[in-house]
C-alpha cells in the first residue's frame, strides 16, 4: 500500500488532470455563474452532481449549486430523501481530506486502548452532546489511540472545562470522567498554559464548523454519526 505522504504528488496530479477535463456544459456554468456570485469571489470549480440537475459551485471552500444556465444560486445542504443522507456535508468532507501526520499531535490529549495500533484524531468540544454519544460509542472500540483536540466552539466555559482537563495530572483519565460521567476535573490556575488558540487556529484552517469532527489515518474526515458497528468497519478498513 502506497503511504499518503508518497502518495501525495499522484494525487494531486490527478487533480491536475479531474480540472482539466472539465467538460464543456460545466465550463459554461462557470462562465455563467462567475459574474453572478459578487465582487471579488472566484469560483474555484463546477462539477455536475448526480443528484436533481443541480451544479456544484466551489469558492474559497465553501459549496454552493446553481443550475445548467446559472439562473439560480442555492445555498444549503442537499439531503437524499430515501436515506436522509446529508449528501453536502459527504462532499465537504471528502474535499476536506488531510495528511494526518501534519496534525500537531502534541496539542491533543492522547488517549490509549489496546495495543493502540488503529489511529484517528478528533476535534470536541466539553459541552457538545453529540460529542458525549460519540464518546460512548468508542467504549465499544479496542486497539486503538484516539487524539482528542479540545476546539472550544459552543461556550466561554468550554474554555475553562478544557482548562481544567488538560491541566490534570491525567489529561486522557480527566477528559473520560467528565465525558463518561460528568465528573468535572479539578480547577487549574487561569496561568496554566493550554494550547487553546493553537487549536482554535487548526480548526479555522481545517474550516472545522462542528464538533465533533473525525480524522482517520488515511486523512478523510468525517462529521457525521457513526456507530460502533460503521466505525469498526472504517477503522477495519484501513488496515
Amino acid at each position: 500500500m502506497i503511504r499518503l505522504k508518497k502518495a501525495l504528488p499522484l494525487l494531486l496530479a490527478l487533480a491536475t488532470v479531474a480540472a482539466a477535463a472539465e467538460t464543456a456544459q460545466e465550463a459554461r456554468v462557470k462562465q455563467l455563474i462567475e459574474p453572478r456570485m459578487g465582487v471579488g469571489i472566484k469560483v474555484d470549480s463546477i462539477t455536475k452532481t448526480p443528484y436533481g440537475g443541480l451544479y456544484e459551485v466551489r469558492t474559497n471552500g465553501d459549496i454552493f449549486y446553481t443550475d445548467e444556465n446559472a439562473d439560480y444560486i442555492v445555498v444549503g445542504k442537499v439531503i437524499d430523501a430515501h436515506t436522509y443522507k446529508d449528501l453536502t456535508k459527504e462532499r465537504v468532507d471528502q474535499l476536506a481530506a488531510i495528511n494526518f501526520t501534519d496534525l500537531p499531535l502534541d496539542a491533543a490529549v492522547k488517549t490509549v486502548k489496546g495495543n493502540g495500533k488503529r489511529v484517528l484524531a478528533i476535534f470536541e468540544d466539553p459541552n457538545c452532546p453529540y460529542c458525549k454519544k460519540l464518546h460512548q460509542t468508542l467504549q465499544a472500540i479496542d486497539n486503538v489511540t484516539v487524539y482528542t483536540f479540545l476546539l472550544n466552539i459552543l461556550s466561554d466555559d468550554s474554555v475553562v472545562k478544557s482548562r481544567d482537563i488538560w491541566c490534570s495530572a491525567d489529561r486522557s483519565k480527566a477528559w473520560n470522567d467528565w465525558m463518561t460521567n460528568g465528573k468535572a476535573a479539578a480547577a487549574a490556575t487561569p496561568a496554566c498554559p493550554t494550547p487553546n488558540d493553537k487549536v482554535l487556529a487548526l480548526g479555522k484552517k481545517l474550516r472545522i464548523v462542528g464538533t465533533p469532527t473525525v480524522y482517520f489515518s488515511d486523512g478523510s474526515r468525517t462529521g457525521s454519526a457513526l456507530d460502533a458497528k460503521a466505525l469498526e468497519q472504517k477503522l477495519a478498513s484501513l488496515k
